[in-house]
């Protein structure tokens, strides 16, 4: 199809020639993961809108949690979607108009660990975010060393070792504010909805990470293939190129299109909570293990 051969000319890079184990994750800086650090910061990103990276982001915080680790969810979209995944419209909106969200700490250089909410689940809290964070471009243009204000006012957060894991959800974009993101982060899951058009910009999505490498160290965890609809082939072709190149790594949980995903949001749960028997509870709870597993490769 078009859509792989467009993929395939912007990415060039080494393709598989033989079989054996996947190779390990590409990296963005630093190749080995440090498996005593206690806090791992996870952010999702996708220049591409509707890819599923809240749904991502809120169902395996809540999976790791479930899990017995404790787990910090930050919302970095102005969308306010991750903060509407664990508070009802009228919450939300309340801590959106009030001096206590992300967009007033990124602003003001504060420490992250006086904005930090709990949700009511053990081990699950939340620094919410505000539609003001559509100005955040301009509160970081002048400002000194700007991609790393985020890293900054989560320094004491880190070094306290409060949190197991870390997770931001991004906004669509690819400006000043996700790379201060990806500076304060990790590792990278990059969700990718399985459609034309959702695999059609992640070429881009790469090439941008890679420019950005003498910033960060964040090394890619894997792609995350969403909203799979069994009924087209289109996941399968999607999944066996990007196995093509070893730079690429490819969770093996993917995401299936599931109505029950629709209704818990909005309930303002987790899908697991709001139906755990649900074939997408299932199929985050294996990414969960995933994501833990990733740290004893």
């Amino acid at each position: 199809m078009a859509f792989f051969q467009i993929f395939r000319h912007q990415r060039g890079g080494r393709r598989k020639t033989g079989g054996g184990k996947r190779p390990p994750a590409r990296t963005m800086g630093k190749q080995t993961m440090d498996n005593n650090r206690k806090t791992r910061t996870i952010c999702f990103t996708n220049n591409k809108g509707g890819s599923g990276k809240s749904t991502s982001c809120a169902n395996l915080g809540y999976g790791l949690a479930a899990a017995g680790k404790k787990v910090l969810l930050i919302d970095g979209d102005m969308q306010l979607n991750l903060s509407l995944s664990f508070f009802d419209e009228d919450r939300v909106l309340d801590m959106a108009e009030s001096e206590r969200n992300l967009y007033d700490a990124i602003r003001s250089g504060a420490d992250l660990k006086d904005y930090i909410i709990s949700t009511d689940y053990e081990n699950l809290d939340l620094i919410p975010s505000s539609t003001l964070m559509s100005q955040v471009e301009y509160e970081l243009f002048t400002r000194m060393q700007r991609e790393f204000i985020l890293k900054k006012c989560l320094r004491t957060v880190r070094e306290e070792k409060r949190y197991d894991y870390i997770l931001i959800d991004a906004p669509p974009t690819l400006g000043t504010w996700v790379i201060n993101i990806l500076c304060a982060s990790d590792y990278v899951i990059v969700p990718v909805e399985a459609s034309p058009w959702g695999f059609f910009g992640l070429a881009n999505m790469f090439d941008f990470l890679n420019r950005i490498q003498d910033v960060t160290d964040a090394q890619i965890m894997g792609v995350l293939i969403t909203k799979v609809d069994e009924r087209k082939n289109y996941y399968r072709q999607a999944k066996e190129i990007l196995e093509e190149y070893q730079e690429i790594h490819v969770f093996d949980t993917f995401i299936h299109v599931d109505s029950a995903v629709e209704w818990a949001q909005d309930a303002s749960k987790p899908v697991a909570v709001y139906k755990k028997s649900t074939r997408s509870a299932t199929e985050f709870k294996k990414l969960t293990e995933e994501v833990i597993g990733y740290g004893s490769r």
